[in-house]
């Protein structure tokens, strides 16, 4: 009989193991008002969200994805724009993250504008450039072809992505591309780069998983993608007021 139970529990132990999926950190960032929130729950839920509010701190949502017959789970940290809900837990949203996503708005030259700023902030908290990241224009459904000197042109963006070693995707939260027949969507011709949430979504399933594997196999590989600062670290304490 005691065998009988540690050959079930055995069996349990091994069932466990097969189905827990590993977990990955994505950070959202990008300055307020660019949709960060619109777009995470896309992404997740499928669906665009029919109330929003700004975000305060950090909201989470998870997705699941099957890449290459294994699952994994996506954890998105969809993070305040505006600093003074942000500026008290910088740290937390940084720490052993495993890819960023930068988020702009095509329609505000100024969202493109502060991305630097997002991109010294990564600095600042020890996210090298071993960790992937990506470039996201979102609210590409409110391009205005009358409007181009207000607006970031895609040329711009991939120039950018290109400098900074960042994957480069176009979209909308709230109006995904539909599928193009003959180069047109709908009555109007497509002249720029549109891409689908779920395009976005599995590009960064994949991207997380061969950029595991390499780690893996490199002599260096400590866990993590991320590279542990050898200066010793001072915890702050921090309160959400």
């Amino acid at each position: 009989m005691e065998s009988s139970l540690e050959f079930s529990s055995s069996l349990g132990s091994v069932s466990s193991l097969l189905t827990r999926c590993r977990t990955f950190k994505v950070l959202v960032i990008g300055d307020s008002g660019v949709g960060k929130t619109c777009l995470t729950h896309r992404l997740c839920a499928g669906e665009f969200p029919s109330r929003v509010e700004a975000t305060i701190g950090v909201d989470f949502r998870e997705r699941m994805v099957d890449i290459d017959g294994e699952r994994i789970k996506l954890q998105l940290w969809d993070t305040a724009g505006q600093e003074r809900f942000r500026k008290s837990m910088v740290q937390q949203y940084y720490r052993n993250v495993h890819t960023v996503l930068f988020v702009y708005d095509v329609t505000c030259q100024a969202s493109f504008n502060g991305l630097t700023a997002w991109i010294e902030e990564c600095r600042q908290n020890s996210v090298g450039h071993e960790i992937p990241r990506f470039l996201i224009g979102n609210k590409s459904d409110l391009r205005d072809p009358r409007r181009t000197d207000s607006q970031v042109s895609q040329e711009r963006a991939m120039s950018f992505s290109k400098a900074h070693s960042m994957i480069f995707f176009e979209t909308s939260a709230k109006n995904p591309p539909k599928k193009l027949k003959n180069g047109r969507g709908g009555d109007r011709k497509v002249l720029y780069q549109q891409d689908g949430v779920e395009d976005i979504v599995s590009a960064v399933g994949v991207t997380l998983k061969r950029h595991r594997l390499s780690a893996l196999n490199s002599p260096a590989y400590s866990g993590s993608f991320k590279i542990i600062n050898k200066k010793r670290c001072v915890k702050e304490p921090w309160s959400c007021c």
